[in-house]
Protein backbone atom coordinates (compact mmCIF):
# COMPACT_ATOMS: atom_id res chain seq x y z
CA UNK A 1 0.00 0.00 0.00
CA UNK A 2 1.47 3.34 -1.00
CA UNK A 3 1.34 6.58 0.95
CA UNK A 4 -1.25 7.82 -1.53
CA UNK A 5 -3.42 4.77 -0.86
CA UNK A 6 -3.05 5.29 2.90
CA UNK A 7 -4.09 8.94 2.59
CA UNK A 8 -7.09 7.98 0.44
CA UNK A 9 -8.15 5.32 2.98
CA UNK A 10 -7.77 7.79 5.85
CA UNK A 11 -9.71 10.41 3.89
CA UNK A 12 -12.48 7.91 3.10
CA UNK A 13 -12.66 6.95 6.81
CA UNK A 14 -12.95 10.60 7.83
CA UNK A 15 -15.75 11.16 5.32
CA UNK A 16 -17.58 8.06 6.58
CA UNK A 17 -17.25 9.23 10.19
CA UNK A 18 -18.49 12.71 9.28
CA UNK A 19 -21.47 11.23 7.40
CA UNK A 20 -22.25 9.01 10.38
CA UNK A 21 -22.14 12.03 12.73
CA UNK A 22 -24.43 13.97 10.40
CA UNK A 23 -26.89 11.06 10.36
CA UNK A 24 -26.86 10.78 14.20
CA UNK A 25 -27.23 14.49 14.87
CA UNK A 26 -31.02 14.62 14.34
CA UNK A 27 -31.49 11.65 16.66
CA UNK A 28 -29.35 13.18 19.38
CA UNK A 29 -31.11 16.52 19.00
CA UNK A 30 -34.48 14.76 19.05
CA UNK A 31 -33.55 12.87 22.22
CA UNK A 32 -32.46 16.06 23.93
CA UNK A 33 -35.71 17.76 22.86
CA UNK A 34 -37.80 14.89 24.25
CA UNK A 35 -35.94 14.99 27.58
CA UNK A 36 -36.39 18.78 27.77
CA UNK A 37 -40.11 18.47 26.97
CA UNK A 38 -40.58 15.83 29.69
CA UNK A 39 -38.78 18.04 32.20
CA UNK A 40 -41.01 21.02 31.34
CA UNK A 41 -44.10 18.79 31.63
CA UNK A 42 -42.93 17.51 35.01
CA UNK A 43 -42.49 21.07 36.27
CA UNK A 44 -45.91 22.07 34.92
CA UNK A 45 -47.79 19.29 36.71
CA UNK A 46 -45.77 19.11 39.92
CA UNK A 47 -47.27 20.38 43.16
CA UNK A 48 -45.41 23.53 44.13
CA UNK A 49 -47.26 24.05 47.42
CA UNK A 50 -46.57 22.71 50.86
CA UNK A 51 -45.54 19.12 51.25
CA UNK A 52 -46.49 16.94 54.20
CA UNK A 53 -43.45 14.84 54.92
CA UNK A 54 -42.11 12.20 57.26
CA UNK A 55 -40.79 13.00 60.67
CA UNK A 56 -39.76 10.84 63.62
CA UNK A 57 -42.07 13.08 65.66
CA UNK A 58 -45.28 12.02 63.88
CA UNK A 59 -47.65 10.34 66.31
CA UNK A 60 -45.49 11.30 69.29
CA UNK A 61 -45.84 13.98 71.93
CA UNK A 62 -44.77 17.34 70.56
CA UNK A 63 -41.52 18.64 72.06
CA UNK A 64 -42.06 21.36 74.65
CA UNK A 65 -42.23 24.97 73.57
CA UNK A 66 -42.23 27.58 76.32
CA UNK A 67 -41.34 31.20 75.81
CA UNK A 68 -42.37 34.81 75.61
CA UNK A 69 -43.36 36.49 72.37
CA UNK A 70 -41.95 39.84 71.33
CA UNK A 71 -45.18 41.56 72.43
CA UNK A 72 -44.71 40.18 75.95
CA UNK A 73 -47.27 37.37 75.67
CA UNK A 74 -46.29 34.02 77.11
CA UNK A 75 -46.67 30.73 75.27
CA UNK A 76 -46.61 27.21 76.63
CA UNK A 77 -47.52 24.44 74.21
CA UNK A 78 -48.83 22.26 77.06
CA UNK A 79 -51.44 24.93 77.88
CA UNK A 80 -52.84 24.58 74.34
CA UNK A 81 -54.04 21.01 74.87
CA UNK A 82 -57.58 20.59 73.57
CA UNK A 83 -56.84 22.79 70.54
CA UNK A 84 -55.07 22.26 67.26
CA UNK A 85 -51.74 24.08 67.23
CA UNK A 86 -49.64 25.33 64.33
CA UNK A 87 -45.94 25.60 65.17
CA UNK A 88 -44.40 27.63 62.36
CA UNK A 89 -40.64 28.03 61.95
CA UNK A 90 -39.77 31.04 59.80
CA UNK A 91 -37.36 33.85 59.01
CA UNK A 92 -38.18 37.31 57.71
CA UNK A 93 -35.43 36.94 55.10
CA UNK A 94 -36.99 33.77 53.64
CA UNK A 95 -39.11 34.50 50.53
CA UNK A 96 -41.40 31.43 50.91
CA UNK A 97 -41.93 32.49 54.55
CA UNK A 98 -42.98 35.94 53.38
CA UNK A 99 -45.33 34.37 50.81
CA UNK A 100 -46.98 32.05 53.34
CA UNK A 101 -47.54 34.78 55.94
CA UNK A 102 -50.91 35.99 54.54
CA UNK A 103 -52.09 32.37 54.72
CA UNK A 104 -51.18 32.24 58.40
CA UNK A 105 -53.05 35.49 59.00
CA UNK A 106 -56.07 34.01 57.17
CA UNK A 107 -55.83 30.78 59.17
CA UNK A 108 -55.78 32.70 62.44
CA UNK A 109 -58.85 34.71 61.38
CA UNK A 110 -60.78 31.59 60.29
CA UNK A 111 -60.37 29.95 63.69
CA UNK A 112 -60.63 33.02 65.91
CA UNK A 113 -64.37 32.71 66.67
CA UNK A 114 -64.23 28.97 67.38
CA UNK A 115 -60.99 29.33 69.38
CA UNK A 116 -60.09 25.80 68.27
CA UNK A 117 -56.62 26.58 66.93
CA UNK A 118 -53.58 28.16 68.52
CA UNK A 119 -50.54 29.35 66.64
CA UNK A 120 -46.95 30.10 67.52
CA UNK A 121 -44.14 31.22 65.27
CA UNK A 122 -40.56 30.38 66.13
CA UNK A 123 -37.89 32.54 64.55
CA UNK A 124 -35.04 30.83 62.78
CA UNK A 125 -31.76 32.76 62.68
CA UNK A 126 -33.43 36.18 62.59
CA UNK A 127 -33.06 39.58 64.24
CA UNK A 128 -35.72 40.67 66.78
CA UNK A 129 -36.05 44.13 65.20
CA UNK A 130 -36.67 42.59 61.76
CA UNK A 131 -39.32 40.24 63.18
CA UNK A 132 -41.12 43.06 64.98
CA UNK A 133 -41.11 45.22 61.84
CA UNK A 134 -42.33 42.30 59.71
CA UNK A 135 -45.33 41.59 61.94
CA UNK A 136 -46.13 45.29 62.28
CA UNK A 137 -46.26 45.57 58.49
CA UNK A 138 -47.94 42.24 57.67
CA UNK A 139 -50.23 41.44 60.59
CA UNK A 140 -50.62 38.40 62.78
CA UNK A 141 -51.38 38.49 66.50
CA UNK A 142 -50.17 35.06 67.61
CA UNK A 143 -47.09 34.64 69.82
CA UNK A 144 -43.75 34.95 68.03
CA UNK A 145 -40.80 33.57 69.96
CA UNK A 146 -37.46 35.30 69.49
CA UNK A 147 -35.14 34.02 72.23
CA UNK A 148 -33.57 30.57 72.67
CA UNK A 149 -35.31 29.38 69.52
CA UNK A 150 -32.34 27.29 68.39
CA UNK A 151 -33.12 24.67 71.04
CA UNK A 152 -36.72 24.46 69.86
CA UNK A 153 -35.65 24.13 66.21
CA UNK A 154 -33.27 21.32 67.13
CA UNK A 155 -35.91 19.46 69.14
CA UNK A 156 -38.24 19.60 66.11
CA UNK A 157 -35.48 18.68 63.66
CA UNK A 158 -35.81 21.85 61.60
CA UNK A 159 -33.16 22.23 58.92
CA UNK A 160 -34.66 24.98 56.74
CA UNK A 161 -37.63 27.31 56.71
CA UNK A 162 -40.51 27.54 56.28
CA UNK A 163 -41.41 24.42 58.16
CA UNK A 164 -44.56 23.87 60.19
CA UNK A 165 -46.01 21.26 62.49
CA UNK A 166 -49.68 20.63 63.10
CA UNK A 167 -50.17 19.43 66.67
CA UNK A 168 -53.39 17.59 67.49
CA UNK A 169 -55.54 18.53 70.50
CA UNK A 170 -54.09 15.45 72.23
CA UNK A 171 -50.62 17.01 72.07
CA UNK A 172 -49.36 14.53 69.46
CA UNK A 173 -47.66 15.67 66.26
CA UNK A 174 -50.13 15.08 63.42
CA UNK A 175 -48.42 16.57 60.36
CA UNK A 176 -45.04 18.00 59.42
CA UNK A 177 -45.14 20.42 56.48
CA UNK A 178 -42.07 21.51 54.57
CA UNK A 179 -42.60 24.65 52.49
CA UNK A 180 -45.12 27.44 52.73
CA UNK A 181 -48.49 26.37 54.10
CA UNK A 182 -51.94 27.47 53.02
CA UNK A 183 -54.96 27.99 55.24
CA UNK A 184 -57.03 25.63 53.07
CA UNK A 185 -54.46 22.84 53.30
CA UNK A 186 -54.21 23.11 57.09
CA UNK A 187 -58.00 22.97 57.34
CA UNK A 188 -57.93 19.87 55.11
CA UNK A 189 -55.39 18.22 57.41
CA UNK A 190 -57.53 19.05 60.45
CA UNK A 191 -60.66 17.67 58.74
CA UNK A 192 -58.80 14.49 57.78
CA UNK A 193 -58.17 13.84 61.48
CA UNK A 194 -61.83 14.43 62.28
CA UNK A 195 -61.26 17.91 63.69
Amino acid sequence: MTDLDTNDAHHDGSIAAARSSVRLAPYVAGGVAVIAALFVLLLAVSDTGDKATRSPLLGKAAPAIVGTGFRGESFDLDLSRGKWVIVNFFSTTCVPCQQEHPELVDLEARHRAAADLAMVSVTFEDRPAAVQAFFAANGGSWPVLLNDTGKVAISYGVTAVPESYLIAPSGLVAVKVVGGITADRIDEYIASFGG
